[in-house]
């Protein structure tokens, strides 16, 4: 095995990887909020439940991490079958990050809100006040929670165009990203006008996961792209992947 075929092997695992933990972070955070902030004292919830909110803003960061890391790794490997969506990708991967980290930040926020809620005095001004910051900083929980597959969406057509295009892996695998891709698209829409149903954002959910152990199984197929001596092996893999 060369040295430039053992670099886009370790890349493809370590992205592999990255798309499991990118996964189980987005449903941990989930869960660890999951019946407090929908609750009509979430206020109160969220105080005593402070240690799982900030945990799961963490993981919200973690996810946004990931998701910024799959890009940069992906990038060496698609620019060649076009650069200008493999650029569009990364953008868009960070934009979806920022997303996240408005919404870890929305957390954290009314976690402290939640705490001087439980302090003031039922009646008072000051819990009128607090209540009221509450429901604006849930509110921008739920738009930043909206938002984050209406940026997905987009990002992962670029990907799995390129990867159609490149046939790094099976062509049926990104026929399915870009199905899962267009039916979360759909989901966030319907989400941000009162519909939708989790059920639409599946499709791409089980596609990422098997997405994740092609890439750690069998890695990229170059024999399909009749380029894969075109593609360079960077720095910034060398760095990631190191050599053998």
């Amino acid at each position: 095995m060369t040295t430039q075929t053992h670099i886009y092997r370790r890349t493809a695992i370590a992205v592999g990887i990255l798309y499991v933990i990118a996964t189980a972070v987005s449903l941990l955070s989930t869960t660890l909020t999951s019946g407090a902030l929908d609750a009509p004292d979430y206020l109160a919830r969220v105080a005593v439940r402070g240690d799982q909110t900030i945990a799961a803003a963490l993981l919200l960061i973690a996810g946004g991490v990931a998701a910024v890391l799959i890009a940069a790794l992906l990038f060496p490997v698609l620019r060649r079958f076009g650069e200008g969506m493999a650029l569009g990708y990364v953008g868009i991967r960070i934009l979806e990050a920022v997303t996240l980290l408005v919404d870890a930040v929305g957390l954290l926020l009314l976690v402290s809100v939640g705490r001087e809620s439980v302090r003031a005095v039922a009646g008072s001004a000051a819990a009128s006040h607090w209540s009221a910051a509450g429901a604006l900083l849930q509110a921008m929980h739920e738009w930043a929670f909206a938002l984050d597959p209406v940026v997905f969406g987009p990002g992962a057509v670029l990907l799995y165009l390129l990867l159609y295009r490149s046939r790094l892996v099976p062509r049926w695998l990104s026929v399915w990203g870009l199905v899962g891709a267009a039916l979360v698209f759909v989901y966030a829409l319907l989400r941000m006008y009162g519909g939708g149903t989790m059920l639409l954002a599946l499709p791409i959910g089980v596609q990422e996961m098997v997405l994740a152990g092609w890439l750690i199984a069998r890695g990229f197929d170059f024999s399909r792209t009749g380029r894969a001596r075109a593609v360079r092996a960077p720095g910034a893999l060398e760095l990631a992947g190191g050599e053998s």
